[in-house]
């Protein structure tokens, strides 16, 4: 993301901080990269190696078993940074660098980092 983003506005401005973080944050086959991506209503986190431009591992609260769950959204988030922990190890992956994806590290995507931290996954 060699481009500049210009103007005002609240996806301006996190299309900037995004750029500020993945300028030092960057995903190898030993430590790969956990995106966490947020929308209004669900969170996306996968694990990446950017090196392969591959995602080795993922989970969402699209998922069926979470997507009929009544919880609230940060609890949710969690239980998806639990759910990519386990997927993770699985994976044989023990470490990882966190990439907040240019949000305030703050609610869900905080709640995503502790759920994978509680699953076993170093950050």
């Amino acid at each position: 993301m060699a481009y500049a983003v210009k103007g005002k506005g609240k996806f301006v401005a996190r299309r900037r901080r995004h750029q500020r973080v993945r300028a030092k944050v960057s995903g190898t086959a030993i430590c790969p990269r956990l995106v966490v991506t947020r929308s209004n209503r669900h969170m996306f986190v996968q694990v990446v190696d950017d090196v392969e431009a591959k995602t080795l591992v993922w989970a969402s609260t699209m998922e069926p078993e979470l997507r009929g769950d009544d919880a609230k959204k940060t609890d949710k988030a969690r239980k998806v940074g639990e759910l990519i922990a386990q997927r993770a190890k699985e994976a044989g992956i023990e470490e990882v660098v966190f990439d907040r994806g240019g949000n305030a590290y703050h609610g869900r995507v905080a709640a995503v980092a502790e759920g994978a931290r509680e699953g076993g996954l170093k950050l």
